[in-house]
């Protein structure tokens, strides 16, 4: 069975956002889907939000994949990094993902973004670690510059999908469904 993990974002929780509804889509047609709680979600760490993701996850194998939503999305990446060489996962969708952020505006925000932001990564096993990589982008989104458009292409060979006035894609947003990351994990083989 295909197994899907959401990593919700930085300050969220399961319940959330679009969550639910792509969970409820992917049961639908099949898939085993799960959306954790991550530890501490108002100060994210990777000391915690990793092994979080070893445990929970298993082994992981073709037949399984990710969907993170912002810092969801380093929380997949450096998850990923950390799986022994030769193991591939199906695919991973990263929707308003980045490898740098703005408008962090306090100095905790900006303690709790380094690490993820300033900590070296593996890119090359991480690409390779990845079947196949879609990343979703907002035209209007205050966190998520372009050019981490470029960045998730380079690193994991993201496909990019950019749309309009989605902003961090958030309920607050207005968004509460995302057919573009459902279509992109149904178009990963």
């Amino acid at each position: 069975m295909k197994r899907v993990f959401i990593i919700h974002r930085w300050d969220g929780n399961p319940t959330e956002d679009w969550y639910q509804w792509l969970k409820k889509e992917l049961e639908g047609i099949g898939f085993e889907v799960f959306v954790p709680a991550m530890p501490d979600s108002d100060e994210p760490k990777m000391e915690t939000w990793i092994p979080f993701l070893n445990q929970l996850v298993g082994t992981p194998d073709t037949n399984t994949f990710f969907i993170g939503h912002s810092i969801g999305c380093q929380a997949i990446i450096r998850y990923l990094e950390t799986l022994p060489e030769g193991v591939k996962i199906g695919g991973a969708v990263f929707v308003a993902g980045w490898y740098n952020v703005r408008n962090l505006e306090t100095e905790k925000e900006k303690r709790i973004a380094g690490p993820w932001v300033n900590t070296p990564r593996n890119d090359e096993k991480i690409k390779r670690t990845v079947n196949q990589a879609v990343a979703i982008f907002s035209d209007n989104d205050p966190f998520v510059q372009p050019e981490n458009q470029e960045s998730w292409k380079e690193k994991v060979g993201a496909k990019i999908i950019v749309e309009h006035n989605k902003g961090h894609f958030t309920e607050n947003d207005g968004v509460n469904t995302l057919s573009s990351a459902l279509e992109a994990v149904l178009g990963m083989k």
